[in-house]
């Protein structure tokens, strides 16, 4: 559905309906009883995913490409940061104005983000010749044109599709891990280390705070390396988590660090390489859709499944082999999918 909506309304139009979306869900769900709080989030959840999928279809079109990564990183550590405001931030309000008001006025970021947007278009249009918006499926507007994803020496080539099938292999491991985490990590450290709610809670929010530090190094580390090297040190602090948890859980904070370091570095060594090897909008938006699909999917069953094998074996040992499994996904398929997106430009160079 959204790539459908960016094919006939545009991308500019796309990200507006997103936040418009999240207003009107955002309302929705502080306004009446419970079936409108679920209302109100499913119609949040639809809407998010229209940004999820025209993100990078605006990343590629605008940044130019060796500055795909740092865009990327940039929009994932602002995922970030905004959930842990609103995390921290809607108890207190709560308190202070109760529960329907505090859901309520985050929707005021929602409202800036559409002013914002609806004046920066204006501008590209007053800017444009004949009135035309600057954006086009040809490159970047800045002039620094990406290099083109679906021909070499004027060929057709599948490379392509086969990095994308590598990348929602990828990003499923990832999006498995991640959501396995997040819902159980308390709950493991509360029953294997004995901590209590409060410090079980403060543990496992290092694992989402890390985030930002992965979104933004990813792509310094892509800057002064070959572009492989990010995601294999991705991988590896991914792979400590479960490893570590596994091997040594005494040092749970470190891993919590790691593992969080790892997931918002994932997320942006992901979506750069969508960025950089699609060669117009339609191909940004199809991959990207393709992928998310696929990964969201995996998160969707991999934290339930992970219960039930906690409830079947009686401990926590089999939940963190999925995470390891989910892990080692990543990091097969990360790496063969990096080093695919490397080979693109030098053989279109020639």
């Amino acid at each position: 559905m959204a790539t459908r909506t960016i094919g006939r309304w545009g991308s500019e139009a796309t990200v507006f309906a997103c936040l418009a979306g999240v207003l009107a869900g955002t309302l929705l769900r502080s306004a009446g009883p419970a079936w409108m709080v679920l209302a109100g989030t499913v119609v949040i959840g639809l809407s998010l995913t229209l940004g999820n999928i025209v993100v990078p279809v605006i990343i590629r079109r605008e940044v130019p490409w060796d500055r795909v990564s740092l865009a990327t990183g940039l929009y994932s550590a602002g995922m970030n940061v905004g959930s842990m405001a609103t995390l921290l931030g809607t108890g207190p309000l709560a308190a202070a104005v109760g529960w329907r008001w505090a859901l309520a006025l985050w929707g005021v970021l929602a409202v800036v983000g559409m002013t914002y947007w609806l004046a920066l278009v204006r501008r590209r249009l007053r800017e444009a010749p004949g009135g035309q918006s600057n954006s086009s499926e040809s490159g970047p507007v800045s002039g620094q044109k990406a290099p083109t994803a679906r021909s070499a020496g004027g060929r057709p080539v599948p490379q392509f599709r086969r990095v994308m099938w590598l990348l929602v292999i990828a990003f499923s491991g990832q999006s498995a891990g991640y959501f396995t985490t997040t819902t159980w990590l308390p709950t493991i450290l509360a029953d294997s280390q004995g901590l209590d709610t409060a410090g079980s809670g403060a543990t496992a929010s290092l694992f989402q705070v890390a985030a930002i530090v992965g979104a933004l190094g990813v792509p310094l580390l892509a800057a002064r390396t070959r572009p492989w090297v990010p995601m294999a040190v991705v991988a590896v602090l991914w792979l400590s988590l479960p490893l570590g948890l596994l091997l040594a859980p005494d040092a749970y904070t470190l891993w919590s660090l790691t593992g969080g370091v790892a997931q918002g570095g994932g997320f942006t060594a992901i979506f750069s390489i969508i960025a950089r090897m699609a060669g117009n909008d339609s191909e940004a938006a199809s991959g990207s859709a393709f992928v998310q699909t696929g990964g969201y999917l995996a998160a969707t069953i991999a934290p339930p499944f992970a219960g039930w094998l906690h409830t079947t074996t009686e401990g926590w040992t089999a939940p963190v082999l999925l995470v390891l499994a989910a892990t080692l996904a990543f990091t097969i398929a990360g790496l063969l999918a990096a080093r695919a997106s490397v080979q693109r430009p030098s053989a279109e160079a020639g």
